[in-house]
């Protein structure tokens, strides 16, 4: 079954805990949580200090996602507030695998993330030393984008690369999940499916939740 990490950003911020009381309560394995700076991506989230709070009510694996510049400047933070696992940007890193080891030293789970108009290719060097691989299935920034569907490509192209590497890395899919097309993502080789909308904007959420845990 897939590995389900609703995506926090679709998330009714006026009754947060109340939304990661149900995330608890559901077949959900990750919460994902997008931090976003305005620079890297044109749309601003939230930081450490949202994510402390979200670690203080959720049972769930926190899995997040650094759509930043300059990211291993708040590597610490961001384990401090409660991060199990930290994806950073291929397009942001120019000392990526220092950055890897950086994350994987300080005890967290370290994920590669890549943009829908970079190729698979890029991942080859890295793949081995990562425990994720996040592909970004729509541009990043905003929620409620339509999957891109050559990503579907790319996604088998990183299985194979995968494969030929000896990596055991975890194929993470962000963007434009739906019930309509999460089987068909999981039948490309993707482990993870991050879904927003799809959970948040649900009549029954935890129904949405268990449906994609089946894809």
């Amino acid at each position: 079954m897939a590995i389900v990490a609703p995506s926090l950003l679709a998330a009714d911020f006026l009754h947060l805990q109340t939304e990661v009381e149900m995330v608890n309560e559901s077949a959900a394995d990750w919460l994902h949580l997008d931090v976003m700076d305005g620079q890297f991506v044109p749309n601003i989230s939230f930081g450490p200090m949202v994510i402390e709070f979200v670690k203080k009510v959720t049972k769930k694996v926190c899995d997040v996602h650094l759509m930043i510049e300059e990211p291993s400047r708040y590597f610490e933070q961001f384990k401090n507030a409660g991060a199990d696992h930290i994806n950073i940007h291929i397009e942001t890193c120019p000392r990526l695998h220092q950055d890897i080891q950086q994350i994987k030293a300080m005890g967290l789970k370290a994920g590669v993330a890549i943009n829908p108009h970079n190729p698979a290719s890029l991942l080859s060097d890295i793949i081995a030393d990562v425990d994720i691989v996040l592909v970004m299935s729509v541009n990043p920034g905003f929620g409620g984008q339509k999957f891109i569907p050559n990503i579907l490509n790319k996604i088998r192209e990183i299985k194979k690369l995968i494969a030929e590497k000896g990596s055991h890395a975890l194929i993470n899919i962000d963007g434009g999940v739906t019930l309509d097309n999460a089987a068909e993502i999981t039948g490309a080789g993707a482990d993870v499916l991050v879904a927003g909308s799809t959970v948040f904007g649900a009549k029954d959420p935890l129904e949405a939740i268990r449906l994609l845990k089946k894809a």
